[in-house]
Order: structure tokens, then sequence, then C-alpha cells
């Protein structure tokens, strides 16, 4: 495991530092508390008894793993490390929700001296982040409770369609650190929403977000980036497979809907990025 990337954990019983045992089969702080690193490659740190919220099941990210590395999203992620690159320097890098890791992957190609960690409740998810990039490290961990990390060490946090906990953000950035944070506009996957029955981007996410991240976090600055992808039946299909949709549609249902669609198929994605300082 990355070394720089571990110094950054923190013990989720004491809060004390972590480091890797000689072997590197797991994590230990000074009190003895010791986390092993599973067989894929990641490590858990939650309480002991803690259970993280549900995240994304192995059928979610496989479909992600497919859609994302077929190259549909490298617009999202090239205007993410945009934003994460501007200002001070980068040199360790926090993905809140990140998933299989493979925007922190992205962006650490960005920034070849900097480290990551990927937080994610999903085991599955973190088997997949593990292997996303040498310089990060997979972690699963409730990112609504106390974050697995120290006070201060963190100079980007991202958060790229996951759920925001600012105080605990607040808490791990740097004085002079940022928060990424990448949301859907009301428009994205627009095409989809009426002939698949998806889910529809709430218009007051952007004031709800603002409202979650304050008086911890201030913004600085926002831009929205937009593009049209032609997508063939089957890509469509994973793009639904790996989102919140999935929880609400059918398999059979979906096929149904997408059977009598001509390809390829024009979806616009449209994200707005903002980022925040912390406070004070």
């Amino acid at each position: 495991m990355e070394p720089r990337a571990v110094a950054l954990l923190s013990c989720p019983v004491r809060a004390a530092p972590l480091a890797a045992t000689d072997d590197g089969s797991a994590l230990r702080c000074p009190e003895g508390h010791l986390f092993d690193r599973a067989r894929q490659g990641h490590v858990t740190l939650l309480p002991p008894g803690h259970r993280p919220p549900s995240g994304d099941d192995a059928e979610m990210v496989a479909d992600r793993v497919a859609f994302l590395e077929a190259g549909h999203y490298a617009g999202v992620t090239r205007v993410l490390a945009d934003a994460v690159a501007a200002g001070p320097r980068v040199r360790t890098v926090l993905d809140l929700g990140g998933g299989t890791g493979h925007h922190l992957a992205g962006v650490l190609e960005r920034l070849p001296a900097a480290v990551g960690v990927v937080l994610d409740s999903s085991r599955y998810a973190a088997r997949r982040a593990a292997r996303a990039h040498p310089r990060a490290v997979a972690v699963v961990a409730d990112t609504w409770a106390r974050l697995p990390l120290a006070d201060a060490v963190v100079d980007r946090a991202l958060v790229v369609f996951a759920p925001r906990n600012g105080p605990e953000t607040a808490r791990v950035l740097r004085p002079e650190g940022r928060l990424v944070v990448v949301t859907p506009e009301p428009d994205h996957l627009g095409e989809l929403v009426a002939p698949l029955g998806l889910l529809r981007v709430d218009p007051e996410k952007a004031a709800r977000l603002a409202a979650s991240l304050e008086p911890h976090l201030v913004p600085l600055a926002t831009t929205v980036h937009r593009e049209e992808l032609l997508l063939d039946r089957r890509a469509v299909a994973t793009l639904v497979g790996m989102g919140p949709h999935a929880r609400h549609l059918a398999q059979d249902e979906l096929a149904r809907s997408l059977a009598g669609r001509p390809e390829p198929v024009r979806v616009t994605i449209s994200v707005q990025v903002a980022s925040y300082r912390p406070a004070g």
C-alpha cells in the first residue's frame, strides 16, 4: 500500500495514526487495533459493530466499471481534474463515495506527485478501487460518520454523484484545501428520463448542496459541463444500471423500454462542478 496514502488514515476506534504492518497484510494503530487488508487489496475501517449504509451491489459496480472504462465519462473526469488542479499545490486527494476509484485515478494521472484515498461503503466497489491506481488506497468506510482520516491532511476532497458530509470534510481538509463536488444538472440524461422512467434531478439540488455544506465550507467557483453522447442500447443499459435508477427499475422493464429505441441513442451529459474551501 502506498505509504504516503496510508499516512492520511486514522484508526476508526481511537482516531490514532495507522501504519502498515511489516508484511503489508494489515494496518495497525499504536493502541494495537488491527485492520486486515483483504486479498483484493482494500481495507475496512469501521468501528466494531458499525455497519455503513448499503452501497452499490456487485451488479451496479460491474455496470459502473463497464461504462466508465469505455470512456463515456472522460469529459467529466477531465473537468473534474481541471478543478482539482486549480489553486494551491495538491499532494493528497480524498475521493468520498468514490466507488471504483475511476475518477480519482484520472485525477492522479494529472497530478504525478499526489497520492489518494478512496472511501466507499460498498465492498464491491472497494475491491475495484484497490486496483484503480498504484498511488491510491481503497477503504470501506461510512462517509456519514467520522471519516477514518487525520485532521487537516487533505489538499483536495472529491465528491462525484455522492452524498456530502460537510463537517467531516472540513475537518480533514487543510486550511488551504478545496472540496470539488460534481452534481447532475436538471437536464442530465434528459432524453432517457421519460422514455425509461428514470428518476428526475431535483431542480433545487444545487441549493440543497450549498445548504448541506455551510457553514463548514465556503463556495469558490462553479462551472457547468455539457456534452452529447451517442450510445448503443447496451451502453444505455449499463449507464442506467450503475446509478440510483437501478434500485427503482427492473432489468426486464428496462430491456423492454430500450428494445424499441433506434441506435445510436443521444444522451445529454450535464453536470455542475463546484469548488469550496474551509470556512474561517
